[in-house]
């Protein structure tokens, strides 16, 4: 799967090519800010008229994570939907893809900013609902607190090398940031300081693509600016 293998409190976990993060021995798959509808909620408000296949293409994405990672539960840290009438307007085909892939496993949304209450209902997709959760001591949430080990997402890490942008992972002794994994998602920067501000020493950006690619955070932060 060309992912990126790490320890991380006490847990071993590998960062997915497609910005998904997976624990094996738990047989969990980790995503962050699908931003499902996106397309929808911008045109709504008169931004850019993008195609409306954002909901597809990402959904094919986890569903090609999860018969790759053969993963029996799948946490979602929040924004899973753009907003509630992102949410509403799914059609229903998306949303039968949806059911399919919740079936049979233990499914958890978290909240997120954007989704707050409506992963909660879900409109009948499935699944379980939570602020944030637990297991083995490391806390699952949608943005970042001083309350650590924790895997969040929220901020949309991406990072430059070789001219290129592309979004990562950030992951440090105590904390995991993870990439916005929904298409159409923009990004934050690593070196900006509200990212910047969060990593401790040793802190390592893990870009996402063809392969799962590491580099030392403070490189892309120089790589980056510009």
């Amino acid at each position: 799967m060309n992912g990126y293998g790490f320890a991380f409190a006490g847990a071993t976990l590998t960062a997915l090519p497609s910005g998904a993060l997976h624990w094996s021995a738990r047989g969990l798959l980790v995503v962050s800010d699908l931003h499902l509808g996106k397309s929808e909620r911008m045109a709504r408000r008169g931004g850019a008229l993008l195609p409306p296949y954002e909901t597809r293409a990402t959904l094919a994405r986890l569903e090609a994570d999860l018969v790759a990672t053969g993963a029996r539960s799948v946490l979602c840290l929040g924004d899973s939907f753009d907003d509630a009438a992102a949410c509403d307007g799914l059609d229903a085909e998306d949303c039968d893809r949806i059911r399919a892939l919740v079936a049979g496993r233990g499914w958890l949304w978290i909240d997120g900013n954007h989704d707050e209450g409506i992963a909660a209902r879900a409109h009948g997709l499935g699944g379980t609902h939570a602020a944030e959760v637990a297991l083995d001591g490391i806390a699952f949430r949608h943005i970042a607190t001083d309350a650590v080990p924790e895997v969040s997402g929220h901020w949309h890490p991406k990072a430059a090398l070789a001219g290129r942008a592309r979004p990562c992972f950030l992951i440090d002794a105590r904390r995991i940031v993870l990439p916005a994994y929904g298409a159409y998602t923009g990004g934050l920067f690593a070196h900006d300081p509200a990212l910047a501000g969060l990593m401790g020493p040793g802190a390592i950006a893990v870009l996402t693509g063809t392969k799962a690619l590491p580099c030392p955070l403070g490189e892309v932060r120089v790589r980056g600016r510009g």
